[in-house]
């Protein structure tokens, strides 16, 4: 497309006019996250409130997770909502557009959690998927307490930013209040161990996008994201220190009917060093239907996909690129 030809950079989207709360910093921040989305579908978000000493205590907890023994892993390995230890060489996205058959596997392992929840919360006693339970180390203090520390940091975050992507998309600033009242979330501690040298075909995660409504990734300074910017082009992400690397999901191009692109993107295997990634995957209420909004449709402009509620497009996308079987054999062996 011409339009992704054109990309040779990834736009700064600066969160501090938001801070006063008026209505001219929430349009400022809201023009600059159309033209991101819109285009790139990527951008760098600075200003944005999460304390950096959180950000780096919890790189620090992925690196004391990997860093147990393989038994330590597998004693929370991963479980039928997907929340655990996915091991290494266990990951390969299929469904997305620029998946790649001949692809070897990805060389990463992560760990995964999504929103804590108590046994007595409905959706636990109504046993719905990916509602819980959460697995978690037992023999790593404070652990636990820094991820949701820091998954509420991020949080409270995504919610100061929602009234400008709201208005970003034509709609009223409370446009997803209702949508991400209780929000969905995935969150992973990822770890790529480096590699001699670059190998054709060789990733930490093969091109892909994410089925979630947006994704916040802080960077780390050890590189290896790149984005898809045309035909067999790649871009690589610039680093930009204390901001996250912002990206749309399937989930949001779906419901703005594509004016907002879920960017295929891959990360590299690191070489001489190891590379850590803390993804928080960001999505609404599991019961939400993702319809096309109507400020992204009109005569000529209908809507490109047919309405799903987010747990059975969370259910698909999971069951296509998570074979839980795959992590219970292993833990087998």
């Amino acid at each position: 497309m011409a339009a992704e030809t054109e990309i040779s950079e990834i736009a700064i989207v600066d969160m501090g006019p938001l801070a006063g709360g008026d209505e001219a910093g929430r349009k400022t921040v809201a023009e600059a996250l159309q033209q991101a989305l819109e285009t790139a579908g990527f951008l760098i978000l600075t200003n944005h409130g999460v304390p950096q000493n959180l950000i780096e205590r919890t790189f620090g907890e992925a690196k004391r997770f990997h860093d147990q023994s393989m038994d330590a892993k597998l004693a929370v390995m991963m479980n039928a909502h997907s929340n655990g230890y996915m091991a290494m060489n266990r990951y390969n996205v299929r469904t997305s557009s620029v998946s790649e058959d001949t692809a070897k596997p990805d060389r990463n392992e992560a760990f995964f959690m999504k929103r804590e929840r108590a046994a007595d919360d409905p959706m636990v006693l109504a046993g719905r998927r990916f509602a819980g339970p959460n697995e978690w180390p037992v023999d790593l203090p404070g652990f636990k307490e820094t991820v949701l520390e820091y998954t509420n940091a991020v949080e409270a975050m995504t919610q100061r930013l929602l009234p400008a992507l709201a208005v970003s998309l034509d709609m009223p600033a409370n446009g997803f209040d209702a949508a991400f009242a209780e929000c969905m979330f995935t969150f992973r501690l990822s770890h790529y161990p480096p590699v001699p040298a670059q190998e054709a075909g060789q990733y930490g995660i093969a091109p892909h996008s994410d089925a979630s409504f947006m994704t916040f990734l802080p960077q780390s300074g050890v590189p290896g994201l790149q984005i898809r910017v045309g035909e067999d082009r790649w871009l690589d992400v610039p680093y930009v220190p204390n901001s996250f690397v912002v990206n749309a999901g399937d989930t949001l191009q779906r419901w703005s009917n594509g004016r907002y692109k879920s960017t295929p993107h891959l990360a590299l295997p690191p070489t001489g060093q190891p590379r850590y990634a803390i993804p928080y995957f960001f999505a609404p209420h599991l019961d939400t239907v993702i319809d096309c909004l109507p400020s992204c449709q009109g005569p000529g402009n209908p809507p490109q996909y047919p309405p799903i509620t987010y747990s059975d497009w969370l259910a698909w996308w999971y069951d296509q690129n998570y074979n839980t079987d795959d992590q219970a054999d292993l833990a087998k062996t």
